[in-house]
C-alpha cells in the first residue's frame, strides 16, 4: 500500500512540475512575441555583458 501511494504523489508531483512549466513558457512566448525587437536585443545584450560574454 505504501507503494501505491508512493507512486500516486510521484504522478501528482510531475503533473503539478508541467503545469508550472508549461505555464512559465506559455508567459515567457507572450512576454516575447509582444515585447518590440529593441527591447529584446538590449535584454540579450546586457545578459552577455554581464556574464562577460564579448559580443563587439
Amino acid at each position: 500500500m505504501a507503494t501505491k501511494t508512493a507512486n500516486i504523489a510521484a504522478v501528482r508531483s510531475n503533473a503539478g512540475a508541467f503545469i508550472l512549466v508549461t505555464l512559465v513558457g506559455l508567459g515567457l512566448l507572450t512576454v516575447s512575441g509582444m515585447a518590440q525587437a529593441t527591447v529584446l536585443h538590449d535584454a540579450a545584450h546586457d545578459q552577455r555583458h554581464a556574464m562577460a560574454f564579448p559580443c563587439h
